[in-house]
């Protein structure tokens, strides 16, 4: 059956019936070169299935395309087609209908996400270009002060010893990073045969995006290069590092030379002679970590998910059979949200306690002050006050001695 309109309706009509209307939903497609509104009855969740098993028919009006959806003018015609009722709950229009192309209509709040993330990305470009072009304005300061410099020299007898201070100081530097290099390389060496060993699980790469595994790369650089620099070094294992995860982590410049141990079978078949001695971390755990143990391998869960898998982890351990433990956060300090830390921060905390033995020490050095309560912060603040307040003391008393000790020196 057709019906035949000749008001000059606008997409204002329909949206004003449909606002003050109780009972029809409308929806707005496109369909080819033409526009299609469908009208559908509304009805509430605990009776739509009712009314769509019974006798109710929905309103198509197709009308042509135009800057916004309206009726032909006074002597043209929209045409209004009824439709077959809908049989079942699958073939309802319960959501808005796509395009052809088949994306759906973004929501108010995923608008908003999606322009938060783009001006987010933005301003991380415009900072990356003005840091780069900082640091090639620095470097063009700097040659510009060693050229003046070198030109003031009076005589090439000076200019000759400029330069070569200049390539000793060089060659110095180039030693320094050299011994630097080779203590890292023992400690790392020492840790592999005596230090505390802590596995990142990386067999969560099929629960990320792109970013999120760039994301946790970044992570694992972090905590090479904290470990690298740590007096007492633990032994690091990427375990179940394989597909997209091995890719990005093959693209780390000297990856391949770094003093770890790299699986890409899973901890369950790398250390399966040391399953009881397999402590897996995680914050859902009811086992508090009192103490460290250099007999037990520490897990981490490599995933970055914005808390959408909550207690993957504690499952997984669970249906493994693996002893669990969570850090001792709450004791020591009340945190803003959940006690979900960063890999980097929970290794650091990890190294920081072998370092010091003391929790409170670790987690207030390592876990940023915006995941803090405002009275911790405040607190660890005060205490960080003390603590140079009485240095400054200290140093007074210090000077004040040596001055009082002075005339009896001569």
């Amino acid at each position: 059956m057709e019906i035949f309109l000749h008001l000059p309706l606008t997409w204002k009509h329909f949206s004003a019936l449909e606002n003050k209307s109780r009972h029809i939903r409308i929806y707005q497609i496109r369909h080819g070169t033409e526009l299609v509104l469908r009208i559908s009855p509304k009805h509430s969740p605990k009776t739509q299935h009712q009314h769509h098993t019974a006798n109710h028919k929905s309103l198509t009006i197709t009308m042509p395309e135009s800057e916004e959806p309206r009726a032909a003018d006074g002597d043209g015609e929209a045409t209004v087609q009824t439709e077959e009722p809908y049989l079942n709950d699958e073939n309802a229009p319960e959501k808005p209908l796509v395009s052809e192309a088949g994306a759906p209509p973004l929501s108010k709040n995923a608008q908003k996400k999606l322009a938060k993330m783009q001006r987010w990305e933005a301003r991380k470009a415009e900072k990356k270009a003005q840091a780069k072009e900082q640091r090639k304005m620095e470097v063009e300061r700097k040659r510009r002060e060693w050229e003046e410099r070198l030109a003031a020299m009076a005589t090439e007898e000076e200019k000759e010893k400029l330069l070569e201070s200049r390539r000793s100081l060089r060659k110095e530097r180039m030693e320094q990073r050299s011994r630097e290099k080779d203590e890292k390389r023992e400690r790392l060496c020492g840790a592999r045969e005596n230090g505390q060993n802590v596995v990142v699980d990386l067999e969560f790469a099929h629960l990320m995006n792109p970013n999120e595994i760039h994301s946790l790369v970044q992570q694992i650089m972090y905590c090479y290069a904290v470990n690298g620099r740590c007096s007492s070094p633990a032994h690091l294992w990427l375990t179940g590092c394989s597909g997209e995860m091995d890719d990005q982590l093959q693209r780390i410049p000297g990856f391949d030379k770094w003093i770890i141990e790299k699986e890409a079978k899973s901890y369950i078949e790398a250390l399966q002679d040391r399953k009881e001695n397999l402590v897996y971390l995680t914050a859902d755990s009811d086992n508090v970590l009192e103490e460290l143990d250099l007999k037990k391998i520490y897990i981490i869960g490599g995933l970055v998910d914005r808390n959408r898998w909550k207690g993957i982890t504690m499952k997984k351990a669970e249906e493994q059979g693996i002893q669990t433990a969570k850090l001792p956060i709450g004791n020591f300090m009340k945190m803003t949200s959940s006690q979900v830390l960063t890999v980097n921060q929970v290794l650091e905390i990890l190294l920081k306690f072998l370092e010091t033995r003391d929790w409170k020490t670790s987690f207030f050095a390592v876990i940023p002050q915006r995941k803090r309560c405002q009275g911790d912060a405040e607190e660890n603040a005060e205490a960080e006050d003390t603590l140079e307040d009485d240095q400054k003391d200290d140093e007074k008393a210090s000077k004040k001695k040596c001055v009082e000790e002075e005339p009896c020196n001569c």
